[in-house]
């Protein structure tokens, strides 16, 4: 079997995914309490609305705790990434662990994105795309990250070049 990709992504993403995570989580709670907040204080429905609503709360509880302490600092250990002359090899995933192997003759586009999260901590994400999908190396440094799309786009070219 091969050893693991040596490359591991920034520590700051940690930071990005909590703060990503913490939203969504927050979005999804607004929605719950708009919709069991109003059941709660119907008088046919009260015991049952407070039930709901104590579920909602509950769930986003455990939410928050899983997605903001308890995930991140796994997921970043999981996650790793590197670069040779012929492929890019990604491994990640906690539970369902993946390993991808993208051999560079094959990827038709590099490209950095930053949302205003990952602007905020200057870190981008780097997409490799293939006829078939798009790979993305999330959160490294602003400029780690243009410097691996550039090595990836030269190596692709150069595999395009040796066929």
């Amino acid at each position: 079997m091969k050893p693991q990709p040596s490359n591991q992504l920034d520590p700051r993403v940690k930071n990005v995914w909590r703060i990503n995570d913490g939203l969504w989580i927050t979005i999804c709670l607004v929605i719950g309490l708009a919709v069991t907040l109003p059941l709660s204080m119907l008088p046919e429905t009260s015991a049952g609305g407070r039930l709901a609503l104590m579920i909602v709360v509950i769930v986003a509880v455990v939410l928050y705790v899983l997605f903001i302490f308890v995930l991140p600092p796994i997921r970043y250990v999981r996650w790793r990434y590197e670069v040779s002359a012929d492929y890019l090899d990604i491994a990640k995933g906690i539970i369902w662990r993946k390993r991808y192997t993208i051999p560079f003759i094959r990827v038709q586009n590099t490209d950095t994105r930053q949302g205003p999260i990952l602007r905020m901590f200057h870190l981008s994400d780097v997409t490799i795309a293939t006829a078939a999908t798009e790979h993305v190396i999330p959160g490294l440094d602003a400029q780690t990250a243009d410097e691996l799309r550039d090595r990836a786009a030269e190596f692709a070219r150069l595999a395009r070049e040796d066929v």
